[in-house]
């Protein structure tokens, strides 16, 4: 039992985020509004959103410029999810970007932040203040962030692969240095057999990578350069695989797969972790090209209840996975000598 208790823990913990993570429901949320410039004046637009109650509903609206608010003269209830908003815009608001709240019994504050370019602007407003009620939402809900909204959840799996990839990369390359220092084909097996799983990762975090793209980028595949980046570092281990397969003596395979897979492994880091977080570079992921990371806007603590276990379970899962691979290697190894002889 004290061998199976990581493994045990493991699944626990994959077994936790596939039901919380996916049984969670997300908190309502703005998500569209029919205008994107105010002018002063009188203006009315239509609001959006999701997972929301209005109909019935006590609400009250308003615009936010740098703490100025100018509140709702009318809110017309068009269903559950839209609104019709009326308000009078003074001249003089201070920034050129405003956000947008609502409030509502039922749904609780929400906010589509810089919804608004603001013209007209000047060196402020007379203070107003657009009272709101008191909320009765409660329970446990993750947050609907924009343009992510319900993919926000394959955070707790395209992520976690690539860490529990470059976990088990970075296994291969302790294995590797082991076959360096003495030409033992016990360890080449060991590197190929964390290579060999790292990939499977690694081919996991792009098919999830994908499928997020084509939810929020509306494209399977576009000139990222964190997507062409994960994409070259699988080639790189894949190019390992062919390296292996064109050499036939073991022991000269074994130490040239050895020194191949100490460079893909940095190759991999740079092309990872290094070059998309250059500010020069540009990059549509968070915390990269100069973008806001996750724990900016999108990561809050009620994510990170489900995305901290989620690394540590596929990070589990891949050294098990690994030590599996690594024990049917020295299996078949066994047998084919056993059937030389």
């Amino acid at each position: 039992m004290r061998q199976w208790w990581w493994k045990i823990l493991g699944t626990a913990l994959l077994l936790y985020v596939v039901i919380i993570g996916l049984r969670t429901p997300l908190a309502p949320a703005l998500i569209h509004r029919s205008i994107d410039r105010i002018a002063p004046g009188p203006v009315s637009f239509v609001v959006s959103s999701y997972n929301t109650r209005f109909a019935n509903d006590v609400l009250q609206g308003w615009i936010e410029n740098d703490s100025q608010r100018v509140c709702a003269t009318n809110i017309e209830r068009l269903s559950d999810d839209q609104l019709r908003i009326s308000m009078d815009i003074p001249t003089g608001l201070r920034k050129e970007m405003s956000d947008l709240h609502i409030f509502s019994e039922h749904s609780g504050a929400l906010v589509m932040y810089d919804a608004f370019f603001t013209e007209g602007r000047g060196s402020g407003i007379e203070d107003r203040n657009c009272a709101v009620g008191k909320s009765l939402r409660s329970g446990f809900e993750f947050p609907d962030r924009n343009i992510l909204n319900e993919s926000i959840r394959n955070l707790f799996f395209h992520v976690p692969m690539w860490f529990a990839m470059i976990t088990v990369m970075s296994i291969g390359v302790w294995k590797s240095v082991r076959v360096l220092r003495a030409n033992s084909m016990a360890e080449d097996r060991a590197a190929l057999a964390a290579v060999q799983v790292g990939l499977l990762f690694g081919l996991f975090g792009l098919i999830t990578g994908s499928l997020w793209a084509r939810v929020t980028w509306e494209t399977w595949w576009t000139i990222d350069v964190k997507l062409n980046g994960a994409a070259v570092g699988v080639l790189v281990y894949l190019a390992y695989l062919v390296l292996r397969g064109s050499v036939a003596e073991p022991a000269k395979r074994a130490r040239l797969a050895a020194i191949y897979s100490i460079f893909a492994f940095t190759f991999m880091l740079l092309f990872f972790l290094v070059l998309p977080r250059l500010n020069a570079v540009d990059s549509l992921h968070p915390g990269n090209g100069g973008n806001p990371a996750f724990n900016t806007y999108d990561l809050d603590n009620r994510l990170r209840l489900v995305f901290y276990p989620a690394c540590a379970g596929w990070i589990i899962m891949g050294v098990w996975m690994y030590q599996l691979r690594r024990r049917l290697l020295n299996l078949e190894d066994h047998l084919a000598h056993a059937t030389d002889q």
